[in-house]
């Protein structure tokens, strides 16, 4: 199933992703509420009025949050490749600016203003915006923050595909991030079978038995140094149900996450 280009999402309970890997860049505009981006070595926090432009291929976890008696409502366009691709080719555009990884945080501006506000009418359609209306506004979108900053183009026009990375620096920052190993091996350019071969050479030990022991290490600092709940731990460390976290927990470590003086759930 194809995913919408711009779409509206309201958010009336605290909500938390599971990993955001976008595919494609993403311009989001916060109506009300709070969105949270935690990356592996910050967070980001965005409020009613702000619009920020996510890059592709960056790993973090998503929260969206109500705020002061209101829910959390983002606008998001997505800015495929083929679409980028076509813009930058049929304006015979080359990009000379350095690539950027990080999110970029707009100001409020007369053209974003009048961007968002043309689309308010959309979300009123039963159906889906139509495909050519909805290629026209991304169009104008990307025009329009190209005008605001040219710095764009080092993440709109940026098309290759991962390159081979480091892999043990790689793994060391971001093993928090409950992945399936063929991403991680993609996001560090390589294959499954030469990410599995590349991390055995480099840890002298399988992929899944190391990201499960550095998890349990954090989860062990979090819950006994910070004194956080394990029900508050177990997602932030890479792990998808909290009875397989207490049970791989207490296997590892000889006790449970709630004894001695780990905070209670």
């Amino acid at each position: 199933m194809e995913v919408a280009e711009i779409f509206i999402a309201c958010k009336k309970e605290v909500h938390y992703s599971r990993e955001l890997i976008l595919p494609q860049p993403a311009l989001v505009r916060i109506v009300s509420g709070e969105m949270r981006i935690a990356g592996a070595d910050r967070v980001y926090h965005f409020f009613a009025g702000d619009t920020v432009l996510l890059p592709r291929n960056q790993l973090g976890k998503m929260s969206k949050m109500p705020l002061n008696g209101e829910p959390c409502v983002v606008i998001s366009l997505l800015f495929r490749k083929e679409r980028l691709q076509q813009y930058y080719s049929s304006n015979k555009i080359n990009p000379q600016v350095p690539k950027r990884h990080e999110p970029i945080l707009f100001r409020e501006h007369p053209l974003l203003k009048s961007l968002f506000n043309s689309l308010s009418p959309y979300f009123e359609l039963a159906n889906a915006l139509p495909k050519d209306i909805a290629a026209y506004k991304v169009e104008e979108a990307i025009r329009v923050l190209r005008a605001i900053d040219p710095k764009v183009d080092g993440l709109f026009g940026q098309f290759e595909e991962p390159g081979k990375l480091d892999l043990v620096s790689f793994m060391e920052q971001n093993y928090m991030f409950n992945l399936p190993l063929e991403k991680f091996g993609y996001l560090t350019g390589r294959s499954l079978t030469t990410f599995k071969k590349d991390f055995k050479d480099a840890f002298k030990i399988t992929p899944g038995r190391w990201l499960t022991q550095k998890r349990l290490e954090l989860a062990h600092y979090q819950i006994f140094e910070k004194n956080r709940k394990p029900s508050e731990v177990y997602l932030d460390v890479g792990f998808e149900d909290l009875s397989h976290f207490s049970f791989a927990f207490k296997k590892h470590f000889g006790y449970n996450p709630t004894s001695g003086n780990a905070a209670k759930y």
